[in-house]
């Protein structure tokens, strides 16, 4: 396909630019300064030339490339370059278009002055006295310039690049006499310049609203300030000029290819933990080529104003807020081209809500979503800490209620991040470490991150819980006991499997160890499950149960006190927070408990009609293990599973026999066969 040659130096032009990128349109853009490739990037489709050509120089250029028209996209001032423009696409024999700038009126008013050239302006100035706010650009400085007692009157705002600078310099103007912004300016922004400066009289050229020219001429009559309007040297010279849209359609006809024209650019983009020096390139450069800010007031406080004067900031992160505001915008905006960039803290991908906002973003018509990432406070505080984190854990408070897993979580592996809400968090781990009996823990507290004040400091569970100061805090909690050589000499097995003496029993009765593990075999446990152990005992099944996984949440139902204290002793040996000790008979102690997914019934104290009835009320679908000695008890089971819609139902018998040392020889010594009934209840949905 043919490309578009655009010679850019306008609004205009990067509007062109961005429409034919988006299109899927090759183009190249050539632009007279550096300043002008900074302000234009490279995109997918196109190409930026910097430097001034001669009209020589032009036509060499558009004979190498395989040109279908050439865009004259320069400024309306730019009177020389437009022609030799014109002059080198005749002779290279290809299509010229000159993109027009829709013009502005000061419409009737006597303190604007319209004069036809800058030699005209400046004689006009010579007869007054006070300060003038020049706008004109750095280019025709030199002619504002000649005049000492007129330059020391001269307050020149001029794009902030290297060559604008330099001109000024070489012409005398020097400090605050400089203003270097980038536009466009609103009224607001105008008027305080004109204030700031105590300006008497403004120098515009007659630009349309992409140089905010009503802008600068509605500040002008607030502040009382008189302007001189430098008229638009083509308006006169009857050369055929095309609007945006009548170019577009050229552009469609001749590649055969459709342009959208509106179009929102989104972008989600994640600025670390608040210090700038953290914001990644491509996300500042977003920030300062937006249009319209969203954010956390926190996130909107973060970016410097600098970075984008003209761009509204909103304080909003949720997408019912945001999603109106980007269709208002987009309808009453004049460009073609809109960026919306929307702020998250930390990383996109890290529990961020811009996964929910690009799900509510996506399929929205003529509308471009991109994602930037950004650093992590996980992966800052690793880095200051001297930690790895792809061997640890994460957990999140934040707007969550976490604590139990977290805890449990803390029990179980040896590095656990944790991204909390505030210092109460903070504090509330502390407490419960200690309660779990994970004395030997460490927690890493990370306040403030990036920012001055911050601290990283190691503390112990019970100073956590000394903690005042209110901020964000990212926490690192480290647990010694399963770390070093003890992780190393008593590794984590992959299945349960606990013999009978690890646990502490007294007299209390236990299920023997191989029908522990068949029975949790027959749970047919599953991630995240909710399970009740009813009659449990020492808590063996639970705790074998519980250490499978940090997800998983048991509930332990026992009548017996001295059981109960038995079972709480086990947790704390194992530090299993994720062990729920309820010390009741069932089915009135299951009131109020979570929906289970699994129940293990070891003991039912002659209530099992009225605990599976229970149990189906709650789920109709779950899992049920029944553990039975006598015969009596099985067949109590089958009768009353009569009355329940069950499906997969399976009686096994175990006989185990241990042998037992005699002197020299082995003896085979039987333990009491044992019942194990499984099934699932098949019923409708849970209530």
């Amino acid at each position: 396909m043919k490309r578009i040659l655009i010679f850019s130096g306008t609004t205009e032009g990067r509007q062109l630019a961005d429409i034919l990128d988006a299109s899927g349109i090759c183009a190249d853009v050539c632009v007279a300064t550096g300043y002008g490739h900074e302000v234009m990037t490279e995109g997918q489709y196109r190409n930026i030339y910097t430097g001034r050509l001669t009209e020589e120089e032009m036509k060499e250029f558009m004979q190498k490339g395989d040109y279908a028209a050439i865009v004259d996209a320069t400024h309306p001032y730019a009177v020389v370059v437009s022609s030799n423009i014109r002059q080198a696409s005749a002779q290279a024999g290809l299509p010229y278009y000159r993109l027009r700038r829709t013009l502005q009126s000061a419409g009737d008013d006597s303190d604007v002055i319209y004069v036809k050239s800058q030699q005209e302006c400046v004689r006009a100035l010579e007869q007054t006295s006070g300060n003038i706010f020049l706008t004109t650009g750095s280019k025709e400085l030199h002619c504002y310039c000649e005049n000492e007692a007129l330059r020391e009157r001269l307050f020149v705002r001029v794009l902030p690049g290297t060559e604008s600078i330099e001109i000024c310099h070489k012409n005398g103007i020097l400090g605050r006499q400089i203003i270097a912004m980038q536009g466009p300016f609103s009224e607001e922004m105008n008027l305080a310049l004109l204030h700031q400066y105590q300006i008497r009289y403004m120098v515009t050229k007659e630009s349309g609203a992409s140089g905010g020219f009503s802008e600068k001429i509605s500040a002008a009559k607030k502040a009382g300030v008189s302007v001189f309007v430098i008229e638009n040297p083509e308006a006169e010279n009857g050369e055929q000029k095309e609007n945006l849209e009548e170019i577009l359609q050229k552009i469609e006809r001749l590649t055969g290819k459709h342009i959208r024209r509106k179009q929102m650019q989104v972008s989600l983009v994640g600025i670390g933990m608040g210090n700038t020096k953290l914001i990644t390139e491509e996300v500042a450069e977003r920030i300062k080529g937006a249009d319209l800010l969203f954010g956390a007031k926190r996130l909107l406080d973060a970016v410097p104003a600098q970075w984008n004067v003209a761009a509204e900031r909103l304080p909003y992160y949720l997408a019912k807020d945001i999603l109106p505001c980007l269709d208002d915008a987009g309808e009453k905006s004049g460009k073609a081209i809109f960026h919306a960039v929307i702020l998250f803290s930390g990383d996109t991908g890290f529990y961020s809500g811009a996964e929910k906002m690009l799900q509510a973003l996506q399929g929205r018509e003529n509308t471009e979503v991109s994602v930037c990432p950004g650093i992590s406070s996980v992966s800052y505080l690793a880095a200051r800490s001297g930690n790895s984190w792809q061997d640890a854990k994460i957990v999140s408070l934040h707007g969550t209620d976490q604590m139990e897993r977290l805890i449990k979580t803390a029990g179980m592996r040896e590095k656990v991040f944790v991204i909390t809400s505030g210092v109460s968090d903070v504090r509330e781990i502390g407490k419960r470490l200690i309660e779990c009996g994970l004395k030997e823990t460490t927690v890493t507290v990370g306040y403030a991150l990036s920012y001055p004040v911050e601290q990283i400091k190691t503390l112990s569970p019970e100073e956590c819980m000394q903690l005042t100061d209110e901020g964000l805090y990212t926490c690192l909690i480290q647990n010694q006991g399963i770390s070093g050589e003890k992780k190393n000499s008593d590794p984590k097995f992959l299945t349960h499997g606990l013999p009978d003496d690890a646990f502490c029993r007294d007299k209390v009765p236990m299920t023997k160890e191989e029908v522990r593990e068949a029975a949790i075999c027959k749970m047919h446990l599953t991630p995240d499950a909710v399970v009740y152990d009813i009659g449990s005992g020492t808590g063996s099944i639970a705790v074998e149960m519980a250490r499978l996984s940090d997800n998983l949440t048991v509930y332990a139902i026992e009548r017996k006190q001295e059981a109960v204290a038995l079972i709480e002793k086990n947790c704390t040996k194992y530090g299993l927070a994720n062990v729920k000790v309820i010390c009741g008979e069932a089915p009135g102690a299951l009131t109020g408990l979570p929906v289970p997914t699994h129940a293990f019934i070891g003991g039912s104290n002659g209530s099992l009609k009225e605990i599976l009835t229970d149990l189906y009320r709650k789920n109709p679908r779950m899992r049920v293990v029944v553990t039975a000695i006598t015969l009596e008890t099985v067949g109590a089971v089958s009768s009353i599973l009569n009355e329940f819609p069950v499906e997969q139902e399976e009686i096994i018998q175990m006989s185990v026999s241990r042998a037992k040392k005699a002197g020299r020889y082995h003896l085979m010594q039987a333990e009491n066969p044992v019942f194990i009934l499984s099934f699932y209840f098949a019923g409708g949905t849970e209530s």
